[in-house]
């Protein structure tokens, strides 16, 4: 069961109200309640850009469109390193969308795999969304490919809130 409200710190007894509401609906169990500062998730529009620019990067080199994000992911993406016993490495790198084996290592006497997994576009925020946009932009402009107006580019940066 999970709730989400939005709010401003400025407006947060206005909330209270619906807050109580909603606490009175719930069984009588242990709940965590957790603020965050909000962040829009990407918009479809970013996503149909993003997904637009490696389709024409992949037609340019000749090669697959998957080729071209796992490329993006590794120099724009979000990632994070884990270590993992060696017998579960394979399983671990199914979790991901990308996995690199960075090696052994050895923690406290014991040995495992390092591994830098990275997390799948459809997981980004607005912010890691625009940095792997940016990045795919950035490619296209070396590539010297014509690609979207840059009114288009600026109209969609503006509804990712970057």
């Amino acid at each position: 069961m999970t709730r989400k409200i939005k709010f401003k710190p400025s407006e947060f007894l206005s909330v209270i109200p619906k807050l109580i509401e909603y606490i009175n609906t719930l069984p009588d169990k242990l709940f965590d309640i957790e603020i965050k500062q909000h962040r829009e998730k990407r918009s479809l529009d970013a996503n149909a850009l993003f997904w637009k620019g490696v389709g024409i990067i992949a037609g340019r080199l000749h090669i697959e469109e998957t080729a071209v994000y796992l490329e993006l992911l590794k120099d724009y993406g979000v990632y994070t390193h884990i270590i993992v016993k060696p017998t579960a490495v394979e399983q671990f790198k199914s979790q991901y969308r990308l996995c690199e084996d960075l090696g052994e290592v050895v923690v406290n006497g014991a040995s495992g795999t390092q591994l830098k997994c990275y997390f799948g576009s459809s997981t980004y925020n607005t912010k890691q969304m625009s940095r792997l946009i940016d990045g795919m932009l950035n490619q296209i402009k070396d590539l010297e490919i014509d690609f979207v107006p840059e009114s288009d580019i600026s109209k969609a940066k503006s509804e990712w809130g970057s």
